[in-house]
């Protein structure tokens, strides 16, 4: 849980700075703030090719951001069905497996009874956010 939050908080950094940087404010040498569009042009630096080389740093950080937010949604749904099944007295929740990608959920491990098996998937079903749920639970 802290190493999400940490990347999460890194993204936001970035994102900020990369905002910053696109909306063209520096400090100037005298510490007040003049958009880069008003000061002198400084020789040999290609401006279309610094806007290019922004555009796809940002391109990735808002790649890398909506694959953190994938990635944190699909752990807060695995998390509301582990803790429903840890707090059912039916279903043994450290024999079962809860894998999320988007809102399909897949179940897997081993159950000792086909009551635990139903109450399992029952729990899974009636979560919030899950449209689908595959069977992989196999009775011992």
């Amino acid at each position: 849980m802290f190493r999400a939050l940490f990347k999460l908080v890194l993204i936001v950094v970035v994102i900020a700075g990369v905002a910053a940087f696109f909306l063209g404010y520096r400090l100037g040498g005298d510490g007040v703030e003049t958009p880069v569009s008003a000061r002198q042009a400084t020789p040999g630096i290609d401006t279309a090719k610094a806007r290019q080389t922004g555009a796809a740093i940002g391109e990735k950080v808002a790649t890398g951001a909506a694959q953190a937010e994938q990635a944190l949604s699909n752990a807060a749904l695995t998390a509301k069905i582990k803790s429903k099944m840890a707090l059912d007295d039916q279903v043994k929740a450290l024999s079962i497996d809860v894998d999320t990608r988007g809102t399909a959920v897949t179940l897997s491990g081993s159950v000792h009874s086909e009551a635990e098996r139903a109450k399992a998937l029952q729990l899974a079903r009636e979560t919030d956010g899950v449209t689908s749920v595959t069977d992989r639970l196999v009775i011992r």
